[in-house]
């Protein structure tokens, strides 16, 4: 079974659920999937990975949480994500998602294979985005077989 690694950072619980759903279409469709804050994983989990999910919110002026994600983020190189499928999904509260476009493009840059351009939910995530994030675990899954 081929492994899927969902690392995500969540202040109010939205980015998590987010993160539970595209777990949940990983696992149902033949994948491991391995969900871990980003307090808990590592660069090392990422090399291992055979298909990598992020998540996190837009925080102040459509940024990656600085604290936490960012750093955790920064820390990635090329070699770690060259040829890796990746779904990248947040929440938002305002703006448009330029949070999310940026870091499309940051990690199509270190060689990524991005799936799409990524997930987004004002908010809670409502049924329709809890369901794309779902079929982008099933999409990680396939990948990896």
């Amino acid at each position: 079974m081929k492994k899927t690694v969902i690392t995500y950072w969540s202040g109010s619980g939205n980015t998590e659920t987010m993160a539970k759903s595209v777990a949940k279409g990983v696992s149902e469709n033949g994948g491991e999937a391995v969900l871990k804050s980003v307090d808990s994983a590592s660069v090392d989990l990422v090399r291992e990975a055979d298909a990598l999910a992020f998540g996190c919110p837009a925080m102040g002026d459509e940024v990656l949480e600085e604290g936490e994600m960012e750093p955790f983020i920064a820390s990635l190189h090329s070699a770690d994500l060259q040829g890796k499928k990746l779904g990248l999904f947040g929440s938002y509260d305002w703006g448009d998602g330029q949070w999310m476009r940026n870091w499309v493009e940051r990690m199509k840059g270190l060689g990524a294979v991005v799936d799409g351009n990524g997930i987004i939910a004002q908010l809670d995530p409502n049924q329709e985005a809890l369901a794309l994030c779902y079929e982008l675990g099933k999409r990680l899954a396939e990948s990896t077989g």
